[in-house]
Formats: structure tokens, sequence, C-alpha cells
């Protein structure tokens, strides 16, 4: 059934194409004819250009056919004749629906206007559908936190200080009662992102200021396609490498000192994910620099500025705003990793701050909770949307502060 459902779906796609060109193929013999006759440009009394005719057209058959579609579904027959039939009537349904709106066709039909508005509408329903999508991912997370917190209280959540989520499955069963202090965890994952920070940032934005600033085109032509290329590794080699490689050598170089470090550590994990984010830094503040005008550095040369003074005291001020939102998109992405941290990092819900020690993250915890035989209205499975939830706050708050600053600097430099 899904295979005759795309069958169909094609047979809609060769209808509204069709419909396209046929139209505006009519539009422009149309427009010809009416040149011939009163010497005047082929579309100048138009009030709309062919394009549009056939767009409209195409937007018709579509609705038309798709509402069909729609209908053929929710009926949910079955079986070779119901399909043929199904198809008959979308077919003769888009085939009408062309050679309808073809004697709609006028010099003075306002084709662009609905098309225009089609699109204006379109991209209403996208914009409402998006918010929706995003209340909805709130609401059930909310939801099902609220369930959490009726077994668990919100304080000895957010502070307590041992995580340990493992309960007993049924009430005739033995086991722990869990204890669900998620310090350790969020701990874990800023101490983990710090470290990427600490690795991409500078790095990052160094690459960033020498490709756009110093570098010549033939070398920003090589070196930045490699630099990018680290963005297209999957996050699973990352982790490998970090198991194999990095790990080992931090702990290698720990013991030469007399120091035991085990091999998997926050350490590794935020090294090899501080590589991982270069190029989100880099690719994205390289633009931002790039997009200052060329003429607030001529002034500054012309005031007897060098290179490097016109890159920290003009380029870099006007750049900053962009600069802020490619390091908040960066902390993002290293706060949403999962992979290399199960990897380099462990999954230990270890409350510290050393960074030669094995921790773990929300998202490991939120993976490992909703993985595995459980009942879902236990505390330990309805603990994964509370990290969630909180997750989500403090996302949120990180980009209500970057927003503020730079709604603040762009006052400035604008």
């Amino acid at each position: 059934m899904n295979q005759n459902l795309l069958y169909i779906l094609a047979f809609m796609a060769i209808l509204v194409a069709a419909g396209y060109v046929y139209n505006r193929k009519s539009v422009l013999a149309q427009a010809r004819s009416g040149a011939v006759q009163n010497g005047r440009g082929s579309m100048a009394h138009w009030h709309s250009q062919a394009n549009y005719h056939g767009y409209f057209t195409a937007w018709i058959t579509g609705l038309v056919t798709f509402a069909i579609f729609i209908g053929g579904v929710f009926i949910g027959g079955s079986g070779l004749p119901f399909l043929l039939a199904w198809l008959g009537v979308i077919i003769l349904s888009g085939l009408a629906t062309i050679l309808i709106v073809n004697r709609k066709i006028t010099p003075q039909f306002r084709a662009r206007n609905y098309v225009e508005r089609f699109i204006k509408l379109s991209l209403i329903l996208l914009s409402v559908i998006a918010v929706l999508t995003t209340f909805g991912i709130i609401m059930s997370l909310l939801f099902e936190s609220l369930r959490f917190f009726d077994k668990v209280p919100v304080l000895d959540f957010l502070f307590g200080l041992q995580w340990s989520p493992q309960t007993a499955l049924r009430a005739d069963q033995a086991g722990q009662s869990g204890a669900f202090g998620a310090v350790p965890i969020f701990a874990g994952t800023f101490l983990i992102m710090l470290v990427a920070m600490v690795i991409a940032g500078p790095i990052g934005l160094m690459i960033a200021i020498y490709l756009s600033e110093y570098a010549s085109k033939s070398v920003r032509k090589i070196v930045k396609p490699l630099i990018e290329i680290l963005a297209g590794i999957p996050t699973v080699v990352y982790g490998f490498f970090a198991l194999l490689t990095v790990g080992p050598t931090i702990r290698n170089f720990a013991e030469g000192f007399g120091f035991s470090v085990p091999t998997q550590s926050a350490l590794a994990a935020g090294v090899v994910m501080g590589v991982m984010i270069i190029p989100l830094i880099s690719s994205l503040s390289d633009d931002v620099i790039n997009a200052v005008p060329q003429t607030i550095r001529d002034g500054s040369y012309a005031l007897g500025a060098t290179k490097s003074e016109t890159m920290k005291q003009v380029v870099f001020a006007g750049a900053l705003p962009g600069i802020i939102g490619a390091f908040l998109l960066a902390i993002s992405r290293a706060i949403g990793e999962t992979m290399i941290v199960v990897m380099a990092a462990g999954r230990a819900a270890n409350l510290t701050g050393n960074p030669f020690e094995a921790v773990t993250t929300v998202t490991v915890q939120i993976v490992a909770l909703l993985t595995g035989d459980q009942e879902f209205d236990s505390p330990k499975t309805l603990a994964a949307f509370a990290l969630g939830l909180v997750l989500f706050v403090i996302t949120l708050i990180l980009n209500v502060i970057a927003l503020t600053v730079v709604r603040k600097y762009r006052e400035r430099y604008d």
C-alpha cells in the first residue's frame, strides 16, 4: 500500500507540473497573438507574467488533487479496483482543474496577486506549525516532568548531590529507592562544555580572523574547506578517537608526573568535542567578520591605525554580535553532544570540578534512562523528562542573555 501511495503522489506531481507548463505556454501563445494584432510587446498589456499564471494553475491543481488524495486515505479502501478508481478520480480532477483555470486566463487576470498571497499564507502556516511544534515539545516535557515531581520533590532533584536512579520495577521486587539529585549531572555537562569551549573558542576565532583578514585568497580556498571537513566527521568517530587515542595519551602523560588518571575523563571528552566544534565557530565568525563593511576598515586605515589595531578596535567590535551568536551555537552543540561523552567520559555521575575524572552529562543520562526494559511510569524513566526540561530552561536563559548582549552592541555599532 505504501508503494501505491508513492505512485499516486508521483501522478499528482506530474499533474501539477503539467498544469504549470500547459497554462504558461497558453499565456505566451495568447500574448504573442495579441502582440501581432496591436503591435505592442507580447506581455505589455498583461497584468501578470506567464510564470505567475503557471504557478497559479499548479497551486490550484495541487490543492484539488491533494484534497482527493487525503479523502482516499481517510476512506482507507484496499484492493486494485479501489486504487484504480482513486487514481482515476485524481487524474480526471487534475485535468479538469487545468482546463477550467485555462479558461480564466485573460490579460486582466491577477494571477500574480493570488500567487503572492498563497506564498504569504504558506509562510504563515509554516511559521505556525513551527511554533505549535515548539509548544508541543514544551508541554510534553512539562507534563511528564510534573508526573516525576509528584514522586520526587523538586528541591531534591534540583539541589540533590547524589544521582542513582535505580529503582524497583514492581512493588514485589527488592530494589533501591533511587536518588535523583541532578547536580552531578549538570556539573559534568558544564565541565565538559567548558573544556570544549576553552579549546574551540580561541582556536576557532583566531582561525576566522586569519582567514578573513590576513590569509591570501589562494590560502583561504584551501584552508577553509579543510577545516570544515571536521564538521563532516561522524561523532562516533570522534568518540573512537577520544577513547583510543586522546584518553590514553592524557593518562600516560599524567602518569609520567606520578598522577593516576582514568582513560575516560572530562578532559578527553572536552578536548575532542572542542576539536569537533571548531568549524562551527570559525566558519560563522569568518562570515560575520567578512560582513563588516570595507569602508569601516578603510576609515580606520586612513586615521593611521595598523591592520591589527583595526581588527581589534573596529572590525571585531562591529562583528561582536555575530561572534557571540557563533559561540552560543557552539555551546548548544557541546551541551547536546552524546556519543563522545559516552565513549570518552563514561556514565559515572561524579560531582567534581576535576577534568581528569570521569563524569556524565544530561544527554547521556536521558539516553540511559529511556533505553532498556523500563516501566514508563517509574521515576527512573520520568526523570529523563525532568532533565530535558531543566536543560531546556538553561538553554533558554543562555539565549536570552546572548540576545541582550547582541542588542546592546548592535545599538552601539550599527
